[in-house]
C-alpha cells in the first residue's frame, strides 16, 4: 500500500513537471502543487480515454494521456486565474 501510494506522488511528479516544462511562462507551483497536478492530470488523461474508448471512468492514463490531462489542467487553471485577475 504504502509503495503504491510513493509510486503515484513520484510519477506525479514527474507527470507535473514535464507538463509545468510544457507550458511556457511562470507557473507559481512548488512541489507538491506539482505532484497534485501531475495525478489530477493522470486522472483527467484517463477520463478522456474512458469517453474514446469505453473502460472505467476513474482509470488512471498511461505515461502519455497524464501529461496530455496534466498540461490541459495546467493551462485550464493558468487561463482562469488570468481572467479572475
Amino acid at each position: 500500500m504504502l509503495i503504491s501510494i510513493l509510486g503515484w506522488m513520484l510519477a506525479g511528479l514527474v507527470i507535473g513537471a514535464i507538463a509545468r516544462l510544457l507550458i511556457p511562462g511562470r507557473q507559481e507551483l512548488g512541489l507538491f502543487r506539482t505532484m497534485v497536478l501531475g495525478i489530477v492530470g493522470s486522472f483527467v488523461g484517463g477520463f478522456v480515454g474512458y469517453l474514446f474508448s469505453g473502460g472505467s471512468p476513474l482509470q488512471s492514463a498511461g505515461w502519455i494521456g497524464s501529461i496530455i490531462g496534466a498540461v490541459a489542467v495546467l493551462a485550464f487553471a493558468l487561463r482562469r486565474d488570468r481572467i479572475s485577475t
